[in-house]
């Protein structure tokens, strides 16, 4: 079994910071490509950025790119957002995933095989 705990939200002006931050418990973390997604209200969720197992390889929404930095720590089996430069438009909650492959093809995501996703942790951006 495999838990995603996340942590590291909550409400922040336009432009300032939040690191969100995805604990793993149970399975080998390594062998998990691991995803940041987010839902607005009344909106699908949508995918943010994705890291490879070993980190050598990530890959942003357009929305985000340049803003926000996907990273991973394999030995503290955790997952981190680093978001800078935040607006309103980021409000949404946000949920860390596991799986054992995440694909984005600039329109849309897919995840496959095993996979696991968070509880989910709310930002709110005010204006």
């Amino acid at each position: 079994q495999v838990q995603l705990v996340e942590s590291g939200g909550g409400l922040v002006q336009a432009g300032g910071s939040l690191r969100l931050s995805c604990a793993v418990l149970g399975r080998t973390f390594s062998m998990y490509a691991m995803g940041w997604f987010r839902q607005a209200p009344g909106k699908e969720r949508e995918f943010v950025a994705t890291i490879s197992g070993d980190g050598s390889s990530t890959v942003y929404a357009d929305s985000v790119k340049g803003r926000f930095t996907i990273s991973r720590d394999n030995a503290k089996n955790a997952e981190y957002l680093q978001m800078n430069r935040l607006k309103p438009e980021d409000t949404a909650v946000y949920y860390c995933a596991a799986s054992s492959s995440i694909y984005y093809s600039g329109t849309y995501y897919h995840l496959a095989g095993d996979t696991y996703w968070g509880q989910g942790t709310q930002v709110t951006v005010s204006s």
